[in-house]
């Protein structure tokens, strides 16, 4: 099934973000996180590529596993990172030959140590040409999404040279995109009204992040360059030493980004997992009380500020 099939059935979308373990105990953790968060149905979930594409063989193994042996939709990530044509044509082809139908198509971060992006020989420097390159072998054979910046790329200084660059992305072929994460939902609506007014129509599908340690959302925030609330800047430092604390003001401030977000008209909710269950579920388990995982949506439909 792909992707863009289920974003036109009107009904939000519920997914999970997942990356390849480095350690027996952390694949250990991974497996029993997938369990678990089966039960709840997911529309799809995601696996991601790692650092300067050093996780390929687990991210191609990890998608294929949840959709042969999970009955799960998968979308793998795909980075131009390291990667010649030849080598992502090769990994395009493992991944069809396996069932796979979606792939998320991105830059990628810098290897490791390196502070700026440098493709290699006969590979991509930018995004949009590998969704060129994916069009131009498997046209509507696979769905492609993309990623986002409500708050803008980190590398990007201007806003409106960052939107106009996702434009170019989506009309060489992205059939939707996910938000990177956020914490003041105003930035994804106004986002999105900007998307809109430039003429793109996909959808888009805010990534939503329950903040469950002080340090790690520290660490993310400056790495992506989301922002944080002053408000919740102040609560995440008055919890950080107390993780029960910590894990009930991050399930609150993210249920309430959910509910604000589907009453408002978006498409889904992405959920990145950092491979965990537990707050992902208490989120999904209050959402399903209140009625909004059978809510009907409009692709597109996004209410926005003008």
């Amino acid at each position: 099934m792909q992707i863009r099939d289920v974003l036109a059935r009107g009904r939000p979308t519920f997914s999970f973000e997942f990356f390849p373990p480095k350690t027996d105990e952390a694949a250990q953790q991974l497996e029993q996180t997938i369990a678990d968060l089966r039960e709840l149905e997911p529309s799809f979930v995601s696996v991601t590529y790692g650092a300067g594409g050093s996780t390929r063989e687990r991210t191609i193994e990890i998608v294929s596993r949840i959709k042969r042996d999970r009955g799960i939709e998968a979308m793998a990530h795909l980075t131009c990172v390291g990667s010649t044509r030849e080598e992502l044509r090769d990994v395009l082809a493992r991944l069809r030959d396996a069932g796979i139908e979606n792939v998320l198509a991105l830059r990628g971060d810098p290897p490791k140590g390196q502070t700026a992006f440098t493709p290699v020989d006969g590979g991509f420097q930018y995004a949009d040409e590998l969704v060129s390159f994916i069009r131009g072998i498997h046209q509507a054979g696979l769905c492609v999404g993309g990623a986002c910046y409500p708050e803008k790329h980190v590398e990007c200084s201007n806003p409106a040279v960052d939107l106009m660059n996702l434009k170019q992305k989506i009309d060489r072929g992205l059939d939707f995109v996910i938000t990177q994460l956020f914490f003041n939902n105003q930035h994804y609506f106004d986002f999105v009204g900007r998307a809109r007014r430039i003429g793109i129509s996909v959808p888009i599908i805010p990534g939503i992040i329950p903040i469950t340690n002080a340090a790690q959302i520290e660490r993310l925030t400056m790495m992506c360059g989301a922002t944080l609330p002053y408000d919740l800047a102040a609560e995440v430092h008055r919890r950080r030493d107390d993780p029960k604390a910590m894990l009930e003001l991050g399930v609150a401030h993210a249920t309430a980004q959910c509910i604000d977000l589907l009453l408002r008209g978006a498409p889904g909710i992405h959920f990145y997992t950092l491979n965990r269950s537990a707050a992902t579920r208490e989120i999904y388990s209050a959402l399903r009380k209140t009625g909004f995982t059978n809510r009907e949506v409009t692709s597109g439909s996004e209410v926005v500020s003008v």
